[in-house]
């Protein structure tokens, strides 16, 4: 099972979920209270050992400003988390992971359309603030690509070997769950990724 740990701020945490075994790690570019400036990324990149891909995460801005952050940060996906057109995504110059908040399942219909290399399924804003989780039978019954499914939306260290083994997706994807008044919390980050790792396919 691979891992995404997202909203990575500091070298400190980049290095806390590299050496912890995780597969990608996401750079927040959009507004949030975990945006980075790219140039402090291409910093992080730059010290970092292994072959963790990064993740530059988008959300509307323009093409010239997800292309030049891109380049600058030195990322090896764009992630994007917004209402992207399917000829924006193909402009692209790097692969493409395509979020999508999914409140029902019309929100799963036609997104194996979409020209992404992975789809990323995640719980709207709000719902994710208030500690909900995504219905994962839904997900798992809406015949969705196999191996380009990346599960997000209230994963935590306590339910996301569940969430693996009711929906088999490629990859989970995890930020506020690994943190700890705001910040990445290295042991959670630890116990997220052994859940994952190490126990998918086990029952609870």
């Amino acid at each position: 099972m691979l891992v995404k740990i997202c909203g990575i701020k500091t070298l400190a945490d980049a290095q806390t979920a590299v050496e912890s075994g995780a597969d990608f790690i996401g750079f927040i570019f959009a507004e949030s209270s975990r945006k980075v400036e790219p140039e402090i990324v291409g910093e992080i990149a730059a010290n970092l050992a292994g072959q963790v891909k990064k993740v530059g995460v988008f959300a509307n801005q323009t093409e010239q400003e997800v292309i030049k952050s891109a380049e600058i940060a030195g990322v090896d996906y764009l992630q994007l988390h917004s209402n992207e057109s399917a000829s924006f995504a193909r402009r692209m110059p790097l692969p493409v992971i395509k979020a999508f908040s999914v409140n029902s399942e019309k929100d799963l219909e036609n997104l194996h359309e979409y020209p992404a290399d992975y789809l990323l399924v995640d719980l709207p804003k709000i719902s994710s603030a208030k500690g909900l989780t995504l219905d994962w039978d839904m997900i798992r019954k809406a015949d969705l690509p196999p191996g380009k499914v990346i599960l997000a939306g209230g994963l935590t260290p306590e339910n996301v070997r569940k969430a693996i083994n009711a929906v088999s997706p490629f990859a989970v994807d995890v930020a506020s769950g690994v943190e700890t008044n705001g910040l990445k919390d290295a042991v959670k980050i630890k116990a997220f990724i052994n859940e994952a790792k190490y126990t998918a396919g086990k029952e609870e």
